[in-house]
């Protein structure tokens, strides 16, 4: 896995993804800066590419970090609530405030997230019983918990289509002015790039890392924060995107190890890649129409899954 080949692949998906749609759009058309071409190109085609940059670095890199810090291969935001809290931060924010602001619904999906994480790694602690496979499978209940409750309240208020319809994750209404809160990210990743050694140490263990003199709970508490902002910018601007962050490390991690200063470039241009590639597979198979990404990554992510399953419980043995 040379981080060159990927880089190669992503700028040729990137190619091809600017030119599918519904609307065929050649090269030679956006040499007139005035034609409706150019304009579908620079208000659709271009964010949206961003969009599926921006969601596939972040949310790999999110799963990275919480597979790190919870010393589990199974584990991320798919796998541990984290996802589904920021779902009821949404869902709580439309029932009691309902005049709330866009910054106001990112603000209460952050908090949820954050807590949901939290939570999770916290109920961790309390397990004896570390199975590689058992984790994930509690993490998977607990996010189905917090997934049930929201769908019932969100039933009782009348808003389980709305809520449903928004939180699909798809990156067919991308355009110019609906995508740019995922640029928060950004920053995430940039520390996460900065602490990747720490989180290394800290996913060695808690008395491990505070022989090496490091502080567990603060580089456990930024890790956790991260990946709150992360999946919250996704959710909001994208919707949900199963396994994306749970399978992408895990392939990365077979060819570079688990030191994350070296295997977080690689991690962030190969989530591209995966995503591009699902994303281009749901233009093309019904074109003109389109198949949510969120379908295309979890049929090949669960497949992927799968595998990874049995090979965890092969090596368990």
């Amino acid at each position: 896995m040379r981080l060159w080949m990927l880089i190669v692949a992503a700028v040729i998906l990137s190619f091809i993804s600017l030119f599918i749609g519904a609307i065929d759009i050649k090269p030679s058309d956006l040499l007139n800066w005035d034609s409706r071409e150019m304009q579908i190109f620079l208000i659709s085609r271009v964010p949206r590419l961003i969009a599926i940059i921006l969601a596939g670095v972040g949310m790999s890199i999110a799963g990275l970090i919480m597979q790190s810090l919870s010393r589990n291969k199974f584990v991320s935001p798919t796998t541990a609530g984290t996802l589904d809290a920021a779902k009821l931060g949404i869902l709580i924010s439309m029932l009691f405030f309902t005049n709330v602001t866009y910054t106001q619904q990112v603000i209460f999906s952050f908090a949820f997230a954050l807590i949901g994480t939290l939570l999770f790694m916290q109920i961790l602690d309390r397990i004896k019983f570390k199975d590689v496979i058992f984790v994930p499978l509690i993490g998977i209940m607990y996010g189905n918990i917090l997934s049930s409750i929201t769908t019932f309240f969100a039933y009782e208020a009348d808003l389980l289509q709305n809520i449903s319809s928004w939180l699909m994750g798809s990156f067919t209404l991308i355009i110019a002015g609906r995508y740019e809160l995922l640029y928060l990210s950004v920053p995430a990743v940039i520390l996460a790039y900065l602490y990747a050694n720490k989180f290394t140490v800290a996913g060695m263990g808690e008395d491990f890392a505070k022989n090496l003199g490091l502080s567990y709970k603060l580089v456990l508490n930024i890790g956790l924060i991260l990946v709150a902002v992360i999946a919250t910018t996704v959710v909001l601007t994208v919707g949900v995107i199963p396994f994306l962050g749970l399978i992408v490390p895990n392939i990365v991690s077979l060819y570079m190890g688990d030191n994350l200063r070296k295997t977080i470039p690689h991690t962030a241009v190969l989530g591209i890649v995966f995503l591009l590639l699902c994303d281009i597979i749901g233009r093309v198979v019904i074109y003109p129409y389109e198949i949510p990404v969120n379908v295309t990554v979890a049929v090949i992510g669960s497949v992927i899954f799968l595998i990874m399953l049995i090979r965890g419980r092969a090596y368990a043995k």
